[in-house]
């Protein structure tokens, strides 16, 4: 089951671009400085937090790969809501947020992620109680909103400093945009993701976000994992539809060799075994180390920048 998002693409369209499934990051997005500059402090602030021990750079750490490295958060390892934190960078490209898009917007799973039980567990009213004891922020929510410091300016702030979370020019866009090159290997790798059909769900400007689809088409890789969990279910868990149990949104492939593990159990600890389980499971096919390795020298050209740096892998 494909659901593919209808709305406009953010990218713009060139006619210099190659015609591929996939499009490359845009290299400027329209942004008020001012107020992603606001939400860069509100992202890093512990404050939004019931305990203040946690904010949104703890599980979306952008020294790497906009994730945090571990197979499911600590706070999280023992709760039946335990899932792989998805990398925060080009989140404005999925058309849902979550793994099983329960957040039709960047907002609402903002909102959402505040509130959770199992995540920060607070709620609003304490958030504007410590903000507004806090004269500086009072000053620039002041200062940057008609109305200042309220529950939507901040998720907006929020959000607009998300907008900058973006990693364009990796090798592969440079391609896309024909200034620049990629090997024989990189080019066979990719050439076989589109015969193999993985081109199918991992496409558009996010190479992925962008619709749901079952894990477990052609290998029921969960059940050989055994021990299934409440969060295994996926979207079934926001429908309560039958036809939605063990149904993802398709994770983005941008920048992937950087936010290992994988998939939403985090049981993937290296691409190479990401790649044969999704083989099995979603294209019905054993593949071959070869192909693994051309598969992952693709792969390998989707890693962007972040602040006109390489993204590197967690230390």
């Amino acid at each position: 089951m494909c659901v593919f998002n209808t709305a406009s693409a953010l990218a713009g369209k060139s006619e210099s671009l190659r015609h591929e499934p996939i499009s490359p990051i845009p290299q400027v997005m329209e942004v008020d400085a001012v107020r992603a500059r606001l939400g860069e402090r509100l992202f890093y602030d512990t404050r939004l937090s019931a305990n203040n021990d946690l904010s949104c750079a703890s599980c979306h750490q952008l020294d790497a790969g906009g994730d945090d490295n571990v197979t499911v958060n600590s706070l999280l390892a023992n709760s039946q809501y335990a899932l792989n934190t998805p990398s925060v960078f080009n989140v404005l490209f999925n058309f849902r947020q979550n793994w099983d898009g329960s957040a039709a917007s960047p907002q609402q799973q903002i909102d959402m992620a505040v509130k959770n039980t199992h995540k920060f567990n607070n709620k609003w009213s304490n958030i504007i109680a410590r903000l507004t004891i806090d004269e500086d922020f009072q000053k620039n929510f002041n200062a940057t909103y008609a109305d200042g410091l309220t529950i939507e300016n901040i998720i907006d702030a929020i959000v607009e400093f998300e907008k900058t979370l973006i990693t364009p020019n990796s090798r592969f866009d440079r391609y896309l945009r024909n200034d620049g090159s990629l090997t024989n290997k990189e080019i066979e790798g990719y050439t076989l993701f589109k015969e193999l059909g993985c081109v199918s769900c991992h496409q558009g400007t996010n190479i992925g976000g962008n619709l749901y689809q079952k894990f477990g088409l052609f290998y029921d890789y969960l059940a050989e994992r055994g021990n299934i969990q409440k969060q295994d279910y996926g979207r079934y868990n926001t429908s309560n539809r039958e036809m939605d149990k063990f149904v993802f949104k398709v994770p983005s492939l941008r920048n992937i060799a950087v936010t290992a593990p994988y998939l939403h159990d985090g049981s993937a600890k290296t691409i190479e075994q990401a790649i044969s389980i999704m083989g099995k499971t979603q294209v019905g096919k054993v593949l071959t180390d070869n192909e693994i390795e051309l598969i992952k020298s693709f792969l390998n050209t989707l890693t962007g920048e972040y602040k006109n740096r390489p993204l590197d892998m967690h230390s």
